[in-house]
């Protein structure tokens, strides 16, 4: 991913609450299938990894071990309006952060692809986990033999802001106020995310 270095993205700490907010990535391969996936991220000292489950019948998976691989996830994005700066000449744009990961694919056995799957669903509806009726003990066993769980060793990260960080700052100030009002759910969580950021104020 091009990442000039004035929207270079290096706190480790932004990257994964980006990745934790985002975490519908994108596994692509070295032959350039992508298989869209809810994917967990951790970062424990110089050892980061992503975690997540396909189906068995996706054959992305089965010459992948061992494989080097990258992950996308996109973050909140918009459009921009030229109509938004304050200085003219101007033309639209689109703003937004993203995240790609590089490391080596490795399959994962049943027990931690059953943690894995618990995780997931910890962390996108806790509740239901000791749900039975939802969750019987039988249906999450069928399920488990229908998937794949696996890791991504990640040795690389790039990841961008694009966030108008070159404009004046009263054309920083006008379209953080503009994506704030705008009835469009895009813009809204992109304010936010420049709000948690304290990047579009311009200061």
């Amino acid at each position: 991913m091009y990442v000039p270095q004035t929207m270079a993205l290096t706190d480790p700490q932004a990257i994964a609450s980006l990745i934790d907010a985002y975490g519908f990535g994108m596994l692509i391969s070295p032959d350039l299938e992508v298989t869209h996936l809810p994917l967990l991220y951790e970062s424990k000292g110089e050892n980061t990894k992503i975690f997540g489950h396909m189906s068995r019948a996706n054959p992305q998976w089965q010459a992948l071990s061992g494989k080097r691989v990258s992950v996308v996830f996109n973050g909140p994005h918009s459009y921009i309006s030229p109509k938004w700066y304050v200085s003219n000449p101007a033309v639209p744009t689109w703003n937004y952060a993203a995240v790609q990961c590089y490391g080596v694919f490795q399959t994962l056995g049943d027990k931690e692809t059953l943690e894995v799957i618990h995780q997931l669903i910890h962390k996108y509806e806790a509740e239901i986990l000791n749900d039975t009726q939802l969750l019987p003990a039988v249906y999450v066993d069928k399920l488990l033999k229908a998937v794949v769980g696996f890791q991504v060793v990640v040795d690389n990260i790039h990841a961008k802001e694009k966030l108008g960080q070159h404009k004046m700052p009263a054309d920083q100030r006008s379209v953080f106020n503009a994506l704030k009002n705008s009835p469009s759910t895009d813009a809204n969580q992109l304010y936010e995310y420049m709000q948690q950021r304290h990047q579009g104020t311009g200061g």
